[in-house]
């Protein structure tokens, strides 16, 4: 099993196989679906003066669905030894992608064509989706081998998980001084905010369009502002509003001291961020919170969401910044 893995892309071999046996499957399904529509016997060849041979359903439906299952088999399976090429397998993959992909366009323009008719000698290949269908399998296949993944064994993800790794191996009081944490308002705030703008938002649309937008898109701004993410490691403290949104960035060294607090947020300005004079805030809510007091006499609040969490924050903050202070302010 060890020399399979080496000599073959596994990922690879269970997309070549599962992709044209569940694409084969749509078809029979579809196909079922609009038997009671076709002609018995279908037409499978057509000549100038029209069809020219014919099969039952059964055997239409099965012969098509082995033919793009063993197709697509055959040219998707080049791509899985690593062996070849990089540049070969990924232009087998688009290759096999989009021929499964044509097989099964050209045998639904055949079924389209004879829909709907009591016999199958006035049928004909539906053109409609043989074009359209067979530029999207090329556009499919040119993006599929472009997208696969055919010479990277060991990512950059990879370098990072070990380097992560080999830090907590060597440092076992790394994954005590990391803290991650989301923090959101009450759904009650959610609910009387979505009450004060999205209702007259939705009467306001009939008349004022673009003053509903605004409204709305005031509302998810709000919103978007009820929720923070903190993270917590031996460099400091970094809170993003909005999850994304950098608001606070204090480094290990500056931090004179961390106290987990019951706060009212209306002591502090209200919900969201704020600024009043030396304090910097971020609360969702009034409850458990994180006040940081700064080597240049600067103050900052964070909500910690359960007093649980806001204590352990505190406790991590209060270790990195001692350790931070022994280092001389540099953090490894």
């Amino acid at each position: 099993m060890g020399k399979f893995r080496d000599s073959a892309d596994t990922r690879a071999l269970r997309f070549a196989i599962g992709f044209p046996l569940m694409l084969a499957a749509g078809f029979v399904v579809c196909a079922l679906l609009v038997r009671p529509e076709l002609p018995e016997p279908l037409a499978v060849r057509w000549t100038d003066a029209g069809a020219a041979d014919f099969a039952p359903f059964a055997a239409v439906t099965g012969a098509g669905a082995a033919l793009i299952v063993v197709i697509g088999w055959a040219v998707l399976l080049q791509a899985v030894p690593l062996s070849r090429p990089a540049m070969m397998r990924r232009i087998m993959m688009g290759a096999g992608f989009s021929l499964s992909l044509f097989i099964t366009t050209v045998l639904a323009a055949v079924l389209v064509g004879q829909i709907g008719l009591p016999d199958a000698r006035a049928s004909h290949v539906d053109v409609s989706v043989l074009a359209l269908g067979s530029g999207l399998a090329v556009g499919l296949g040119v993006v599929m081998g472009f997208v696969f993944k055919a010479d990277e064994r060991w990512s950059v993800d990879d370098d990072l998980a070990m380097q992560q790794a080999l830090e907590r191996e060597q440092d076992p009081e790394l994954a005590r001084d990391r803290v991650g944490l989301w923090v959101h308002a009450r759904s009650s705030i959610f609910v009387m905010l979505g009450i004060a703008t999205l209702l007259p938002a939705a009467l306001l649309s009939i008349s004022v369009p673009w003053l509903a937008g605004l409204l709305v898109a005031a509302a998810l701004v709000a919103a978007a502002f009820l929720f923070a993410r903190i993270r917590v490691d031996r460099t400091g403290l970094r809170v993003f509003a909005a999850g994304f949104v950098r608001v606070m960035d204090v480094p290990a060294a500056a931090i004179d001291a961390a106290t987990p607090r019951e706060v009212r947020a209306a002591d502090f300005g209200g919900w969201g961020y704020r600024i009043h004079g030396n304090t910097t805030t971020l609360l969702v809510s009034s409850g458990p919170a994180v006040v940081v007091d700064r080597s240049d006499g600067r103050r900052l609040a964070v909500s910690g969401g359960s007093a649980v969490s806001a204590d352990n924050i505190a406790r991590t903050l209060s270790r990195v910044a001692a350790r931070a202070r022994r280092n001389g302010g540099t953090q490894q």
